[in-house]
C-alpha cells in the first residue's frame, strides 16, 4: 500500500490548463460558487490519455504483485465493455473495437511490465500490438501463443460471483478462450475480482487534483437550481427543477450518470412529493445529483427551504435536522480505518449515531469511474446489519461519497417526522475523510417570490 501510494503521487504532467483549474480541497462549501472553466473536449481527451498512461504504469504492476498475478487477461467486445477495459480505453475511443483484448505480463527479475493489446485496433500507443491477423487469423489462439511463450505461474480473468466490477468475462468468450489454450493452463486461471477492484478504486495524483473542480461544478449547478433563477413558488414543479439541471449539464458539454432527483417535504404530507407537484413556501426540498467529467462522477444530496412570506430563515427544527445528519456524517467519518471491512464501519458508526441518540440510516458507498464505484459499500438503505459485498477491506487514497439520513421529529410541522438527506463527495487518505469541495452545513433558502 505504502508503495502503491507514494507511485500514485509521484510527479504527473498534466495539461497545463488542468493545473489552473485545480481546487484545493476543503471542509467549508462555498454559496453559490460559479462553474469552473471547463476543458475543450480537446484538452479533455489529452487529460485522459496522460492520466491513463500513469495509471497503468504505476497502479498495475504493484495491485499484480500484491495479488501475486503474473499475468491479467482482459477482453471486451464493441458496445459490451469489461467495467475495467471502458476505464482503458484512449480519450478518444468511445468503445472498444469488434473483440478487444489487453493482456499484462510481469516478467519478473525485475524487467519492466508488458502491455499487449491482441486486437485489430491499437489503443493511442498505449498498449504494443501483439497481433497479426495475417500470420494468425484466430484471435485466441493468438491469445493462447502468447501465453505459453510467457508461461505465467497465475492468469488472473475477470469473473466474480459478488462484483461486477470484476465480472466482464462473459461465458461464450471463456469458452473461446478455453478452448484455444493448452490444458496445462486450465489450473492456472484465477479470478481477477479483487485486481479489478484495486485499479478501479485507486486514484492518481492527477485525478485527485482535478476531482475537486468537478465536484465544484456539481455544487454549482445544485446552486442554481434551488435559486429564484429557477424556481418560482406556487409555478415551479419537481420536475421543471430536475429536466432544468438535465438540461443545464447538456449545456456545459457534461453528462449526468442517472436522472437527477427532486423531493419536497411539507407539512402534513407524507413522504416525498415528486414529479408535477408545485413547489410551495413552507416547503423542504431535496436533490440527488450527478455529473461525469474526465471520467470522473460526483454524487451530491442537498436540502433547501422555501421561505414563507412572513420568514426570514429556515425553521429550528428543520436547522436541528440538518446538523444532526452532519453530526452522524462526522460519526462515520472517524470509523474509517484502513483495512476495516464495510461492515465493521457500519456497525461502528451506527452504534456511536445510536448511543447518542440518533435515528440514522447509513449507505455509503465508493465514487470514481463509477457513481456507485467498486470497494466495499458501508451499508445500504434497505440493509443496515452488515452485507457480504461490504466485507471487502477499505484501502487509502479511495474516493467516498458519504450518503446517509437521519430522521427527526419537527415541533414546527407538529412533531411529523422529516428526512434529512445529505451525500458529499470525500477522499479518505488513510487517515481521515476529507471532503472534496466542502459539505452543506446550512439548508439553503429560496425566497417566497
Amino acid at each position: 500500500m505504502r508503495m502503491l501510494m507514494a507511485l500514485l503521487l509521484t510527479s504527473f504532467v498534466a495539461h497545463p490548463a488542468a493545473a489552473q483549474l485545480s481546487i484545493p480541497l476543503s471542509d467549508q462549501e462555498e454559496v453559490r460558487p460559479a462553474v469552473p472553466e471547463l476543458l475543450s473536449l480537446r484538452q479533455q481527451a489529452e487529460w485522459i490519455d496522460r492520466n491513463l498512461e500513469h495509471r497503468l504504469e504505476t497502479i498495475v504492476p504493484v495491485i499484480m504483485r500484491e495479488q501475486g498475478v503474473s499475468t491479467w487477461l482482459l477482453m471486451a467486445r464493441e458496445y459490451f465493455e469489461d467495467p475495467v477495459i471502458a476505464t482503458m480505453l484512449d480519450g478518444k475511443s468511445m468503445a472498444a473495437r469488434r473483440r478487444t483484448i489487453l493482456i499484462f505480463h510481469d516478467p519478473g527479475g525485475g524487467q519492466p511490465f508488458e502491455r499487449l493489446t491482441v486486437s485489430r485496433y491499437g489503443l493511442a500507443g498505449l498498449f504494443e500490438p501483439a497481433w497479426d491477423p495475417a500470420v494468425e487469423p484466430d484471435q485466441w489462439k493468438a491469445v493462447a501463443n502468447i501465453i505459453a511463450e510467457r508461461d505465467p505461474s497465475k492468469i488472473a480473468i475477470n469473473y466474480s460471483d459478488l462484483k461486477a466490477f470484476g465480472d466482464g468475462m462473459t461465458l461464450s468468450q471463456y469458452r473461446l478462450m478455453m478452448a484455444a489454450l493448452p490444458d496445462a493452463y486450465e489450473d492456472r486461471i484465477v479470478s481477477g475480482e479483487t485486481l479489478a477492484l484495486r485499479w478501479l478504486e485507486s486514484r492518481s495524483a492527477a485525478e485527485l487534483e482535478i476531482y475537486p473542480s468537478v465536484v465544484r461544478t456539481a455544487h454549482a449547478i445544485i446552486a442554481q437550481a434551488f435559486s429564484p433563477d429557477v424556481i418560482t413558488p406556487g409555478k415551479t414543479t419537481a420536475a421543471d427543477v430536475q429536466w432544468w439541471m438535465r438540461e443545464k449539464v447538456s449545456e456545459l458539454g457534461l453528462k449526468v450518470w442517472f436522472h437527477p432527483s427532486i423531493g419536497i417535504q411539507r407539512k402534513g404530507a407524507d413522504g416525498m412529493l415528486r414529479g408535477d407537484t408545485v413547489i410551495e413556501p413552507g416547503d423542504l426540498l431535496w436533490t440527488d445529483f450527478g455529473i461525469t467529467y474526465l471520467r470522473l462522477n460526483t454524487d451530491t444530496q442537498h436540502l433547501a427551504y422555501v421561505l414563507k412570506p412572513s420568514e426570514t430563515r429556515v425553521p429550528a427544527g428543520l436547522a436541528q435536522g440538518l446538523r444532526n445528519t452532519n453530526a452522524v456524517t462526522d460519526i462515520l467519518r472517524s470509523s474509517f480505518k484502513a483495512g476495516l471491512a464495510g461492515n465493521e464501519i457500519l456497525a461502528d458508526a451506527r452504534a456511536k449515531a445510536l448511543a447518542a441518540g440518533y435515528r440514522p440510516s447509513i449507505y455509503s458507498h465508493p465514487i470514481g469511474f463509477h457513481g456507485h464505484g467498486a470497494g466495499t459499500a458501508i451499508g445500504f438503505w434497505d440493509n443496515q446489519d452488515g452485507d457480504p459485498r461490504s466485507e471487502y477491506r477499505l484501502r487509502a487514497n479511495t474516493t467516498w461519497s458519504i450518503e446517509l439520513t437521519t430522521y427527526n421529529d419537527v415541533p414546527e410541522w407538529d412533531g411529523q417526522q422529516v428526512d434529512f438527506r445529505t451525500e458529499e463527495d470525500a477522499l479518505f487518505d488513510g487517515d481521515n475523510v476529507r471532503f472534496l469541495d466542502g459539505r452543506q452545513t446550512e439548508i439553503t433558502l429560496i425566497p417566497s417570490g
